[in-house]
C-alpha cells in the first residue's frame, strides 16, 4: 500500500510471471487497509463520459469490486473480473450489504477476455493494468467496447508514499506520518530486500500506458483529475490492514512467521506514536481515458 521497496535492482517486470498466490488472503483487509478514492469520483467519469445509468460497466482486476461498487449507480450492469476467489467472494458480500442487486462477479485473469462477457460502455482498470499483459488486453477490450465507449484507468496516487507523508509547518496534520522508512526496514528482515509478488520477484512495473492503448487502436488519453486533499487518520489495526492487502505482503509470504512480523509492526507502529495514530492527506485521483480511434 503505501510504502517504498527497498530493491536490489534484479527482478522487474519484464522477468517477472503471475501466478494465482499474487494476492491469496489479502481479500480480507481490503476495506479497511485501502485508502478510498476520491469522493468525486463517479461524477467526474459521469460527466465526462455523459453516462445517465444506462449501459454495462467492465471492472478489470480490482479486486472485491472497489471500482466497480462505487460505480454502479451510472450503469444498468456491471461485471467484475479478478482470478483470485477470495477477492470474488468478498466483492460479492460487500455489493450485497451495499445493496448491489445488477453485479455479475466473473473469475477470470485479463488475458482470457473477451470471455464471451458482451459489450461495455466501459472497461475499467483500478490500479491493476500493471500486472496484465497489457498489449494482449487493450486489444481485447478494444473489441468489447460500445461504438462510443471508453477504456479507463482509475490511477490513485494515494497509493504513493511520497505523497502521503504528514505536512509540516502551518496546517500540519493532527497525527505523525507513518513511519515508512522503519516499516520498510522490518519487510526486509522478514521477506528479504526484492519485492515478492506471488512466487516470484518484482522490483518494478512498467508505464506507458498510453502508447499501449493507441496502440491497440484508441485515441490519444483525456486526462481528468479528480480533487481529494482530505486527511484521514490511520489507527495501527489500519496501517497493519494495509500491509496485508498488498501483494508485496500478502500473508502467505510469511508462513509460519506472520504472527511474529504482526506483532513487531504492532510494537513499532505503537512506538512511533503515542496516540496509537497516523495521518495522511490523499492527494487528487487522476482518470485516464481512452477512446476509439
Amino acid at each position: 500500500m503505501y510504502y517504498r521497496a527497498r530493491v536490489t535492482g534484479v527482478g522487474g517486470w519484464e522477468r517477472w510471471e503471475w501466478d494465482p498466490s499474487l494476492f491469496a488472503g489479502t481479500a480480507e483487509y481490503y476495506e479497511e487497509g485501502r485508502f478510498p478514492y476520491a469522493p468525486g469520483l463517479g461524477d467526474a467519469l459521469a460527466r465526462d463520459l455523459g453516462l445517465d445509468g444506462r449501459g454495462r460497466l467492465l471492472d478489470v482486476g480490482r479486486g472485491p469490486g472497489t471500482v466497480a461498487r462505487r460505480l454502479a449507480p451510472l450503469f444498468e450492469a456491471i461485471v467484475g473480473l479478478d482470478p483470485d476467489p477470495g477477492m470474488l467472494a468478498e466483492a460479492a458480500r460487500l455489493a450485497a450489504a451495499e445493496g448491489i442487486r445488477h453485479a455479475t462477479w466473473v473469475r477470470a485473469r485479463a488475458e482470457e477476455l473477451p470471455a464471451g462477457l458482451g459489450l461495455f460502455r466501459v472497461v475499467t482498470f483500478g490500479a491493476s493494468f500493471h500486472w496484465m499483459d497489457r498489449p494482449q488486453v487493450a486489444r481485447a477490450v478494444r473489441t468489447m467496447l460500445a461504438p462510443d465507449g471508453a477504456a479507463v484507468q482509475v490511477d490513485a496516487p494515494a497509493y504513493r508514499a511520497d505523497e502521503l507523508l504528514a505536512e509540516t509547518g502551518p496546517g500540519r496534520l493532527r497525527y505523525p506520518a507513518p513511519p515508512e522508512d522503519a516499516i520498510e526496514e522490518l519487510r526486509v528482515r522478514y521477506l528479504g530486500p526484492d519485492h515478492r509478488a506471488g512466487q516470484g520477484i518484482r522490483n518494478s512495473s512498467p508505464g506507458g500506458e498510453d502508447d499501449v492503448f493507441q496502440a491497440a487502436g484508441f485515441r490519444p488519453a483525456d486526462i481528468v483529475v479528480v480533487p481529494d486533499g482530505r486527511e484521514i487518520d490511520l489507527s495501527i489495526d489500519k496501517i497493519v490492514a494495509g500491509r496485508f492487502s498488498s501483494s508485496g505482503t500478502a500473508p502467505h509470504l510469511f508462513g509460519g512467521r506472520i504472527g511474529h512480523f504482526e506483532s513487531d509492526l504492532r510494537a513499532l507502529l505503537a512506538d512511533a506514536s503515542s496516540a496509537g495514530l497516523f495521518s495522511v492527506r490523499l492527494p487528487d485521483n487522476i482518470l485516464r481515458i481512452w477512446r476509439l480511434a
